[in-house]
């Protein structure tokens, strides 16, 4: 009896695949949810959109399910009587200078039990089985320090000294809350972390140099650090010309042009200069409109009158062979390198 064959397309596969195809593009600044992670280096090429998160159809309805539970857990503070508000649609952010930003789940009035009159920041967070018995038997500074920090910068940057962090285990409703104090000290050491590392024009080195490491194996970045792949985003954030200033804009010194818009830095112009640091090709020489790459042991031009980045990094050894038949192709019928 002949067997139904397996569905190559099932609701669930559909489903991810809807999620995946609306990937939100990368965010402009150096968020506080982001300061406290173990990896200055990923910190680094992330703000510059030179390593991007691309996650599946299963995280991103993952995170959907986190952000629907704030809701719930906002009517259930509510409902024992602590005032809460700047939450959902309406959230307070606080901004620091150097492109340090980041929005807060909620700000409490009055209404913990602990302490019915004090101002706390709210952070709500969900976790699994695994991450939240962890957090119980350690506390969240120890267990979830990105969080802690992040909720350190937020009580910097409202002057509101406690936070109140709530937690639901996904897999079985359990609720953890935790008192923050605010931590002055602490606070403006991650502040200054989070600057350094806008500013920096170099890339800071690895966690790790070890390809086995448990927390490089499922970075963006592996390849790159690991691998000595090129990273291959062109934008404004990836081109040697662009630099971030201290009021959180932009700035492209090829076109004399500050505070550059969003949605430009995130295509980028034909102008687009490979920013050494981004990749492990040397540096032989810079101009004011190119600048000259070894690959493959042989000098590359990159831009006015060389190969445009994208080029490059679509086949950097067809760019580097210098073959005759591709330089008569480019020149004559302006044609360009795409695999």
């Amino acid at each position: 009896m002949a067997k139904i064959p397996e569905p190559t397309n099932t609701i669930a596969s559909l489903i991810d695949r809807h999620h995946e195809s609306m990937q939100e593009p990368p965010r402009g600044h150096m968020g506080c949810s982001e300061i406290g992670h173990h990896c200055e280096r990923w910190l680094w090429l992330k703000f510059r959109w030179a390593a991007i998160d691309r996650f599946n159809g299963r995280t991103l309805r993952m995170f959907r399910r986190g952000q629907h539970e704030e809701r719930t857990i906002i009517e259930d503070l509510r409902a024992i009587g602590i005032t809460i508000h700047s939450t959902e649609g309406g959230q307070s952010r606080v901004k620091f200078d150097w492109h340090v930003s980041g929005s807060i789940d909620g700000i409490i009035e009055y209404g913990v039990p602990e302490a019915p009159h004090k101002r706390h920041i709210a952070e709500f967070k969900t976790h699994n089985t695994k991450s939240f018995d962890d957090l119980e038997k350690q506390g969240v500074e120890k267990s979830k320090p990105q969080h802690y920090t992040q909720m350190q910068l937020y009580m910097l940057g409202t002057g509101i000294d406690r936070a109140l962090y709530i937690a639901i285990c996904k897999d079985d409703d359990r609720i953890y809350t935790e008192r923050i104090k605010f931590d002055k000290e602490y606070a403006e050491r991650a502040l200054a972390k989070g600057q350094r590392l806008v500013k920096e024009d170099c890339i800071p080195p690895p966690i790790s140099v070890n390809p086995s490491w448990y927390q490089c194996k499922w970075c963006p970045a592996y390849s790159f650090c690991h691998e000595k792949e090129p990273l291959k985003n062109v934008n404004c954030r990836t081109c040697a010309f662009s630099e971030p200033l201290i009021d959180g804009t932009w700035r492209c010194n090829k076109h004399d042009a500050d505070d550059i818009p969003l949605d430009y830095q995130r295509v980028g112009c034909d102008d687009h200069r490979i920013n050494p640091e981004l990749s492990h090709w040397k540096l032989l020489l810079e101009g004011d409109d190119y600048s000259v790459l070894e690959i493959n042991g042989k000098p590359v031009k990159n831009g006015v009158g060389g190969y445009s980045s994208r080029e490059i990094f679509a086949n950097p050894s067809l760019c580097a062979d210098n073959d005759d038949f591709v330089i008569e192709l480019r020149n004559k019928f302006d044609g360009k390198i795409t695999t």
